[in-house]
């Protein structure tokens, strides 16, 4: 799996204005659309979540395997997110930064996370198709029936921003 195409992020489908934008050949690009509670995912059986990771790291590897981009992740993907999780956790636990001169004994701390590890990090979660800007980058768009549902009223679609504003006029 290759990471996202730079560039800003792309307008969800629903926003663009425009929907004539063709490609060199002058095909239409569609934008996939996946409702998830319609999708069934495939064979791939997710690697357990490695109970010695630190919280966030399990967190990160349990969350991934709930998302709908764990449609697309074969076992190959899954053993860079087990990684990842590993390597992740390691950064984040305690590490050794001295030894004490009494014991011999390393010295252990927790360390902010380096600039460059984090780059990496954001980098791989990118390839895994990890946020939703990463996703509509490549013209994928995930859908939950909850969003929806709770996006409308009765079958409307509910305007977000004169409910915000209806809400300030009772407070105000």
């Amino acid at each position: 799996m290759t990471g996202a195409p730079r560039g800003p992020v792309p307008k969800k489908e629903s926003e663009r204005r425009r929907r004539n934008k063709t490609t060199e050949g002058g095909d239409s690009i569609e934008v996939e659309v996946i409702n998830l509670d319609e999708t069934i995912a495939g064979e791939v059986e997710v690697p357990a979540v490695d109970p010695s990771w630190h919280p966030l790291a399990r967190h990160f590897y349990e969350s991934l395997a709930k998302s709908g981009q764990a449609i697309w992740l074969e076992p190959s993907d899954w053993a860079v997110a087990a990684v990842l999780a590993e390597s992740l956790s390691r950064d984040l636990n305690p590490q050794p930064i001295g030894i004490n001169e009494e014991t011999g004994k390393p010295v252990m701390a927790t360390v902010p996370l380096k600039g460059s590890s984090l780059s990496s990090y954001l980098k791989a979660f990118s390839a895994l198709l990890v946020t939703e800007g990463d996703r509509r980058r490549l013209r994928i768009e995930l859908e939950r029936q909850k969003r929806i549902d709770a996006a409308t009223e009765g079958g409307k679609v509910v305007d977000i921003v004169q409910a915000r504003a209806d809400l300030f006029k009772k407070q105000g």
